[in-house]
């Protein structure tokens, strides 16, 4: 592949919102796709590092060493360890992971990187990258890790940051081991307070009152089990404490922890303890900080920096638990993370928008933005059609952005919608996208810096998936999932109107065009599912063939906008299998089969014109696809080349000829989503591709190699034709693309969208116009937002009405005089007879659509009648499950009885039947107490009799007392609800017996309720005979009152719903407010039965007796006693017709007897209206009588309820604790469980691990020690062995040797004066990189000792030579014990710290065999002490009486005996505890005695072992060892005294000459002293002109050299006065020998040559 040619990544943009590491002091890395990014600060260059493997996964940096470390993104995935800048690959690390690492990070101190997988290990690993080793591994131990920081001071350090927990990572090492040790930090709660968990450790007694039992902890009762047991309840029963989000190390080896509840923690790792810093809780808190959340913290020189929510950054100045902010700054955007430079000085800030700012603190507060790529994923890219080489991406925010050809942003117009697709326009500097609301945007490219929209069409309802541009420029063609492909011109000059549309059968997966100039034709070919609703993969290709001419024509389109057929030629075919991607070329169609996974080519036949015809194509060269798909494909310009990129993230170039050979470049990662685009430049030598989910966009160059470039020159021609062809109408239509206002004011295109508007307003009008005149008329609104066919079908609705407007017009009135006719012949139709009306359907013009109407409200009221039975039968379900539940398997239905003359009730106990399970177990448990029972019996049996004789009385007195409620415990017995099967109280001891005891007391209980249940009945059915005799004594007061006319309200009680709930499961038709509905058959049956009663009624007819019989004696032919009050004596005729004064005597005798009559007829109505008055009050009477005998039967009835309802409460607090001693044993049962597991744990723990490794680290610091005392013994031989290496030298100078053997160079640490770094972790780190170099530092120091000018004098230079050999044999003999003596101790302390694990180990295993031991002893002390329930009558009372009101809520009924016995016991064993006292005082003064003879004798132990130590250590020389072994003492003595007494003769010789040497040396000093005395008078003379001299030079050094350095001023002013002396000395010595050699001339002179004076006198 490499063979053909290569790719060259050119540069990349994009953001993952990841993290930014630095790598210098001036210089930023962030991950961004499958590349890194490196950006330097000060110069904004960037610079691309691709991965080596698939992705960048975690990524970590080290500036200080310019390391850089990340991860892949694969199965297995592996670290690559970087150097910048040279972009050197260090190392791969390989290591356990599966999935993915979650964080790396890089130690300061060493060449060591910290990593944690994900699932499913989750693994900490520490490694030495330059060994490519893992040093230490935990696994299971980042579960919820998302950081890791080392200490910069300490590598062995290591912080976890995790989503709700902190812990620190303690490497601990031994020589080469290296092992991982947890310290989690405890953080506080939501509230700022530190708590111990909830979780016991152990099981606790109560000491409150009453005792129930131990209480154990959370796990046992839980039930628990397992190594997550006490993970999961911790989680559950303990406090929410704060969540850690950012974490910082200190100067002194400390942790800032910044919590999302605003706390700041100051963590030490050693003591592991925790201090709240700041606690937003708080009344003093800092208000400005209160807000903050510390997502971010970092240390800065001038303090600590912490960044919050609300775009805010605070400068903290923290002095112990003080904290001052000393600067603020408001931030721009929302910004998430800070970073620190390696020299202190830079902050870096990145935000997740894509954002990162730049801030130098210390000399200015300006925040700089240093990169704005915005965030986001890329929709697609591409190049603009122009010499400048622009490159256009879109973001799916709808974000578009102008690149340069070296990767920076030009300009951004944000369009405020979601996008799908782009194409530039290679006749104009503009650019199409197609949105997901289905509009068409055109922005204008000719500013690069202000992009502009200057058009927008609305096409789809839909989102515009696909848009192409023809080669040539002459059309823009636009896909969706409608089916429908628009065709505008791509001109500007024509306003880039919509020329018309086609449909294609089914939704668009591709579309690609092809210019044939030859016959100037524009094919298109469509890659269709062919189906609605699947939207992946079509196996149909559809080619349009469009001529280049002017399609505007009115015989172009029709008038709904479709392509007229004569214009656009269509071929259909269809291909084997389903395609995801296609492409047309000049040679054939080039596809991507994802089912196959193969790239085919199709070639199309010549001769298909029908469009109906489909062809069956068969591909001609089928080669292998990507491995993960689908893929889409792309043509170079040239045609010469075909691109295809896939979810793999791979972006594969091949020819289109020979299509097995390729080049590949890994550009995006396969997790991420791969490659979403790819298109070429102009020339086919760059490539844009975008990610899927990334948010990356990758600029390369193709280099082609070899023979093959000729191709190159081919898509260099190409694009130089191209731009000729185009380059006339590119100017013109770009002059008019530029005047072309911006979209919104007062465009052509706004213009045509307002008329669109008026156009569809006025269809609307016209719509709702034909609503109103006709009823059936079923049309909807047009939508807000119509499309361009919407519009373009209500223009054509809006011509046609304006064409045929009159003969509307003239149908409409036509309809109308039509109806007009027909209703009236309706009316006259309803005044004719029954036999000439005409039925209303037969007037109906259009039975059809009146059949389709009733057809549609049948449906709907089929629809809605289906709903509501649906709902009627769910709730009937739900009625029956209820019922059957709840109500039909109770065998006693809960009801009750109230009373007639109050409000007082009695309730039944509502029953279930007992199963079958539960009868055979109660008669188990029965059958098994009647075989104990007679096995006690035997028992007893078998006794002597005279014990039984003897205590039958006794036994008869306690039998009683056994069987009374005092010691049963409840009422049942003397009730008579008893089981005779009962345990005793006293006699549960085991599990299975309270079980059985708790069987046996719910049946005891059942019992109590079913014989009151069996009362209750007897009581209700009282009732229902007491109320059936109230409403016949109540009908027979009726009667009587209707005779009597009296009109009283008579008390008549009822039995309400809680008397007879059955009737709550019916329903009354009283109780149904609603009509009721009845069906057609129901309808037609009450018809029925109506008309049968009429025609009984009428055949029954007129019959005069019955009504004479009616009228006269109301139907009754004699007269009752009860109808005596209805007799009335008709009076006399004359009576009423004549007067009483004339009438005649036989008349008034007449009259005379009517009168008795009627008086005694009166006297026998009062006398029977008095008696029924009489009857119907003691009616009355009685009803009363009978009540309240029957309320008196309910309140003896309800006495009884309480006494059963005392006993059901007693036993079922027996049963209470019952299971609850039950619960707690199981409880026991579980802890002991638990606690055996984790003695077994602890213990294979401690032998196989801990125990395992202190042996083998024990083998091997004693293996190390022995190597350490042979090292040892080693250099002192290298000392003792000095002086025999120069035996050939006089003493003074192996003496002068010895010492300069001995001497050391200072090695120092090389800093210059300039040097003021006050970065401290910088110092520390510079001292650790040091470290490693001592020898060589010391051996260079070495050397300058070494050198031959501080070799003494007169020494050979090859012993000196010698000597230097032997003396760095020496030095790297001592570095080595230095080191192995470091290591030993290292080793040494590694082993205590696992023996104190070993101790700690076995301290555990004491604590929990303590533990469950003390269970033990609990669960035994438990099963003694049986609670036992007793019934007790009230008795004396001892409270505490010190307040006003006695409070009895503590107080315990015991009988007086019990407190008298108890004094009792409590005396006695006072008593005895005074006893004990003084024998345990006695007891210890003896121990007190013993131990110190103890430790008397212990130190004489000691003293004596002490002393055969020191004899054992006593070195002997040879003559001692002969002494001792010599048998002839004496003899020896004597040789041993002659030899004592010459050597104590030569020793005083030899003390007469040493005598006399220093007496000779005291001499020799003191004539040095004189002349030392004789100088320093000298020195006195001369010190006055020094102290004048002095004083001088002290004067113009206090005016002139002020500002030196006083310490090295002051030496060489001391230097210069040595120097004058001297000279002065000097001088003086010269001048006084210069004056006796003139004196000597001149003598000299004299006595040589004649005096003139003698001259003269001569």
């Amino acid at each position: 592949m490499d063979d053909i040619g290569s790719f060259n990544v050119r540069w990349i943009q994009g953001f993952a919102n990841k993290n930014i590491e630095f790598v210098d002091d001036t210089t930023v890395c962030y991950a961004c796709g499958s590349h890194l990014c490196f950006l330097n600060l000060e110069t904004k260059t960037q610079s691309v590092l691709q991965s080596p493997g698939r992705g960048v996964g975690a990524l970590t940096a080290n500036g200080n060493n310019g390391m850089f470390a990340f991860s892949e993104r694969k199965l297995s995935p592996a670290i690559f360890v970087y150097i910048f800048p040279e972009f050197q690959l260090k190392c791969e690390l390989k290591g356990t992971a599966q999935l993915d690492y979650t964080s790396l990070t890089l130690s300061d101190g060493g060449p060591y990187l910290g990593s944690c997988s994900s699932l499913p290990d989750h693994t900490i690993t520490v490694w030495n990258w330059e060994t490519t080793e893992p040093i230490c591994t935990q696994p299971q131990a980042g579960q919820d890790v998302v950081s890791l920081v080392f200490n910069p001071l300490n590598w062995l350090q290591l912080c976890a940051l995790g989503n709700t927990s902190l812990t620190v990572w303690n490497i601990e090492k031994s020589a080469s081991f290296h092992v991982l040790k947890p310290s989690v930090i405890e953080l506080p709660a939501t509230d700022g307070t530190f708590v111990e968990g909830l979780v016991a450790s152990s099981h606790t007694v109560s000491e409150k009152l009453p005792y129930f039992g131990p209480e154990m902890p959370p796990s046992a009762i839980s039930g628990i089990k397992g190594d997550m047991a006490e993970i999961i309840v911790t989680k559950l029963c303990t406090k929410a404490k704060v969540t850690p989000t950012a974490i910082c190390w200190t100067a002194t080896s400390e942790l800032y922890v910044g919590c999302a509840e605003g706390f700041l923690l100051l963590v030490e790792p050693e003591s592991l303890s925790v201090s709240v810093l700041f606690n937003p809780t708080t009344a003093d808190a800092i208000p400005e900080l209160r807000r903050t959340n510390f997502q971010g913290l970092t240390p800065h020189k001038n303090g600590l920096i912490a960044l919050g929510k609300g775009n805010v950054m605070h400068c903290l100045q923290i002095k112990q638990t003080q904290i001052n902010i000393t600067q603020t700054w408001q931030l721009q955007g929302s910004v998430t993370a800070v970073m620190n430079s390696p020299d202190r000085e830079t902050l870096i800030l990145s935000s997740n928008t894509g954002q990162i700012y730049m801030l130098n603190p210390t000399h200015s507060d300006k925040i700089v933005k240093v990169l704005d790529v915005l965030s986001g994923n890329f929709v697609a890219a591409t190049f603009s059609c122009t010499d400048r080489k622009i490159c256009v991406s879109v973001r799916d925010s709808g974000e578009l952005q102008l690149w340069s050809t070296d990767g920076v942003c030009l300009g951004s117009l944000s369009l405020q919608t979601e996008v799908r697709s782009l194409a530039c326009c290679p006749i104009a500097q503009y650019a199409a996208v197609g949105t997901v609301s289905g509009n068409v945007l055109f922005i204008d490219l000719n500013r690069e810096q202000q992009p502009r929209l200057v058009h927008q069409v609305h096409l789809y309802q839909a989102s515009v998936d696909h848009l192409v541009f023809d080669q040539e420029g002459h059309f823009l063609l636009t896909g969706s999932s409608d089916s429908h492909i628009y065709v505008l011109d791509a001109k500007p000059s024509k306003g880039f109107s919509v020329i018309g549309f086609t449909v294609v059968p089914g939704p668009v997966l591709s579309l690609s065009t092809q210019c044939i100039r030859d016959c100037e034709q524009v094919k298109v070919l469509v890659l269709c599912t062919g189906q609605e609703g699947k939207n992946h993969d079509g196996s149909l290709l559809t080619m349009l063939s469009l001529p280049e001419r002017d399609l505007t024509g009115l015989d172009c389109v029709d008038r709904h906008g479709c392509l007229s057929p004569h214009i656009v030629k269509v071929s259909r075919y269809e291909v084997p299998h389903p395609l995801q991607s296609c492409v047309l070329g000049v040679s054939g169609v080039f596809a991507y089969c994802h089912k196959k996974k193969t790239l085919q080519r199709f070639q199309l036949p010549q001769d298909t014109d029908s469009s109906q015809l489909v062809v069956h194509l068969r591909p001609e060269q089928e080669v292998r696809g990507h491995p993960l798909g689908p893929a889409s494909l792309v043509l170079s310009p040239h045609q010469l080349w075909l691109t295809s990129v896939g979810r793999d993230g791979l972006l594969r170039i091949r020819e289109t000829a020979s299509m097995e050979r390729y080049i590949e470049l890994q550009c995006h990662s396969c997790r991420d989503g791969g490659v979403r685009s790819v298109s070429f430049s102009a020339d086919s030598q760059t490539l844009l591709t975008t990610g899927f989910n990334d948010g990356s966009l990758v600029c390369a160059n193709l280099r082609i190699k070899g023979v093959d470039a000729g191709k190159v020159n081919k898509a260099t021609q190409y694009s130089q034709s191209m731009d000729n062809l185009l380059n006339n109408i590119f100017d013109t239509e770009n002059s008019v693309l530029i005047d072309w206002p911006e979209w919104g004011q007062g465009s052509p295109a706004a213009t045509e969208k307002s008329e669109g508007s008026e156009v569809g307003v006025e269809a609307a009008s016209v719509d709702v116009t034909e609503q109103d005149e006709s009823y059936n008329s079923l049309l909807s609104a047009p939508p807000s937002h119509p499309t361009w066919l919407e519009s373009r079908r209500e223009a054509v609705l809006k011509e046609d009405n304006e064409r045929y407007s009159e003969t509307k017009k003239n149908l409409r009135k036509t309809v109308k005089e039509l109806r007009d006719t027909i209703q009236e012949m309706m009316r006259e139709n309803e005044i004719l007879p029954d036999i000439e009306r005409l039925e209303q359907r037969e007037f109906n013009l259009d039975v059809e659509e009146q059949g389709r109407l009733e057809a549609m409200v049948e449906q709907e009221v089929v629809r809605v009648r289906n709903e509501f039975e649906l709902e009627n039968l769910a709730k009937c379900y739900l009625r029956d499950v209820l019922k059957s539940e709840c109500w039909d398997t109770m065998k006693v239905k809960g009801r009750t009885v109230k009373a007639f003359h109050s409000e007082h009730e009695v309730k039944n106990y509502p029953l279930k039947e007992r199963t079958e399970k539960e009868m055979e177990v109660l008669h188990r448990i029965q059958n098994l107490r009647e075989l104990e029972e007679a096995a006690c019996t035997q028992g007893n049996l078998n006794k002597d009799s005279n014990t039984i004789i003897a205590k039958e009385e006794e036994q008869g007195k306690e039998g009683h007392e056994a069987k009374s409620s005092a010691v049963t415990g409840s009422f049942s017995a003397e009730l008579g609800y008893s089981n005779p099967h009962i345990y005793s109280q006293f006699s549960l001891q085991t599990t299975e017996q309270r079980i059985n005891q708790i069987i046996l007391l719910q049946d005891v209980i059942y019992r109590i309720k079913t014989a009151f249940n069996a009362e209750f009945e007897a009581v209700h059915r009282q009732k229902v005979q007491e109320l059936n005799r109230a409403r016949e004594r109540n009908r027979h007061s009726r009667a009587i009152m209707l005779e009597l006319d009296m009109n009283e309200e008579l008390w008549e009680p009822c039995l309400t719903d809680s008397e007879q709930p059955e009737r709550l499961l019916s329903v009354d038709d009283s109780e149904i407010k609603a009509e009721r509905f009845l069906t057609p058959e129901q309808k037609k049956e009450e018809e029925r039965k109506k008309l049968e009663e009429q025609r009984r009624l009428a055949a029954k007819g007129d019959n005069l007796i019955d009504r004479a019989l009616g009228d006269m004696m109301d139907g009754v032919l004699e007269v009752k006693r009860e109808d005596i009050l209805k007799v009335e004596i008709p009076p006399p005729e004359f009576v009423l017709t004549k007067p009483d004064i004339h009438w005649t005597e036989e008349e008034k005798k007449v009259f005379k007897e009517y009168e008795k009559k009627s008086k005694d007829l009166s006297l026998e109505k009062e006398k029977y209206r008095k008696s029924l008055e009489c009857e119907m009050k003691n009616l009355q009477a009685s009803t009363r009588e009978a009540t309240q005998r029957f309320d008196e039967t309910l309140r003896k009835l309800f006495e009884k309820k309480v006494k059963c309802e005392m006993a059901i409460y007693q036993e079922e607090l027996k049963i209470t604790y019952l299971v609850y001693a039950v619960q707690i044993r199981e409880e026991m049962k579980n802890r002991e469980m638990e606690l055996k597991y984790k003695l077994e744990k602890t213990m294979a723990h401690k032998q196989d691990k801990i125990g395992e490794e202190v042996r083998r680290h024990e083998e091997e610091v004693e293996l190390f020690q022995e190597n350490y005392d042979s090292t040892v013994a080693e250099d002192r031989v290298l000392d003792k062995e000095f002086r025999k290496e120069f035996l050939d030298l006089p003493s003074n100078a192996v003496d002068q040797l010895y010492k300069l053997f001995k001497r050391r160079p200072r090695v120092q640490k090389i800093r210059t004066q300039s040097d003021h770094n006050s970065n401290p972790l910088k110092e520390q780190r510079l001292c650790g990189s040091l470290a490693p170099d001592a020898l060589s530092n010391m051996l260079k120091a070495m050397e300058e000792l070494d050198a031959p000018q501080n070799m003494p004098e007169g020494l050979n230079p090859s012993i000196w030579e010698n000597f230097c050999f032997v003396r760095k044999t020496k030095v790297e003999s001592e570095h080595k014990v230095k080191v192995k003596a470091l290591t030993l101790a290292e080793m040494q302390a590694f082993l205590q710290r696992r023996k104190e694990e070993e101790r700690t180990a076995q301290q555990e295993i004491k604590n929990i065999s303590d533990e469950l031991q003390s269970l033990h002893k609990e669960k035994n002390h438990f099963l003694t002490d049986i609670l036992v329930q007793f019934v007790l009558k009230q008795g004396q009372l001892e409270v505490s009486t010190t307040d006003l009101t006695p409070d009895y809520t503590d107080s315990v009924l015991l009988h007086r005996s019990v407190v008298e016995d108890l004094n009792n016991s409590i005396r006695e064993i006072g008593e005895q505890k005074i006893a004990s006292m003084v024998e345990r005082k006695d007891f210890r003064k003896g121990i007190i005695q013993l131990q110190w003879e103890h430790k008397k004798l212990g130190m004489l132990i000691e003293d004596l072992n002490n002393k055969a130590r020191d004899i054992q250590m006593l070195r002997l020389s040879e003559e001692q060892q002969d002494f001792l072994h010599r048998a002839d003492r004496e003899c020896s003595m004597s040789k041993q005294a002659s030899l004592l007494r010459k050597s104590r003769a030569f020793q005083e010789k030899i003390h007469q000459q040493s005598v006399e040497h220093r007496i000779k040396k005291i001499e020799q000093l003191n004539r040095q002293a004189a002349k030392k005395a004789e100088k320093n008078a000298i020195v006195e003379q001369q010190l006055p002109d020094i102290q004048v001299t002095v004083a001088e030079r002290r004067h113009i050094y206090e005016a002139t050299a002020l500002e030196e350095n006083q310490a090295a001023t002051t030496e060489e002013r001391y230097q210069e006065i040595l120097q004058r002396r001297k000279l002065e000395d000097i001088a003086r010595a010269q001048a006084e020998e210069l004056a006796d050699l003139w004196a000597e001339v001149q003598r000299l002179r004299i006595r040589s040559f004649p005096s003139l004076d003698k001259l003269k006198h001569i």
